[in-house]
């Protein structure tokens, strides 16, 4: 079983420039919680409450980190920590307004934890 959660939105201090860490970015997060489940699931016991991974992940968010690469590192691992079931944890987190002059795009990082 994967629980998706997709198109967070957060304005963050995230970066090494002083720019990016005094006006801030906007990112978008992209989780995938893999779940060791058996049987039809009708409980919430049986499988990984979103709400409670969206809490950290808006929880990490807040905390102004130089680069996205230790800032997904550590959301995988704080993410594991929820429940024995969870097998692995995919994070990507991308800087929609990245500071490169005259670029148009997005940067990002994917992590996946096992």
């Amino acid at each position: 079983m994967t629980i998706h959660l997709h198109n967070l939105l957060f304005h963050a201090f995230h970066g090494i420039y002083e720019q990016e860490q005094t006006v801030g970015n906007d990112f978008e997060v992209n989780v995938d919680i893999e779940v060791a489940t058996q049987g039809v699931i009708n409980q919430l016991h049986q499988t990984v409450n979103y709400v409670d991974a969206y809490s950290i992940i808006q929880q990490r968010m807040l905390q102004a980190t130089p680069l996205l690469e230790t800032l997904a590192q550590e959301l995988a691992q704080a993410i594991h920590l929820l429940d024995k079931k969870i097998t692995s944890v995919s994070i990507t987190i991308k800087k929609l307004s990245p500071p490169i002059e005259n670029f148009v795009g997005v940067v990002g990082v994917t992590y996946q934890s096992v």
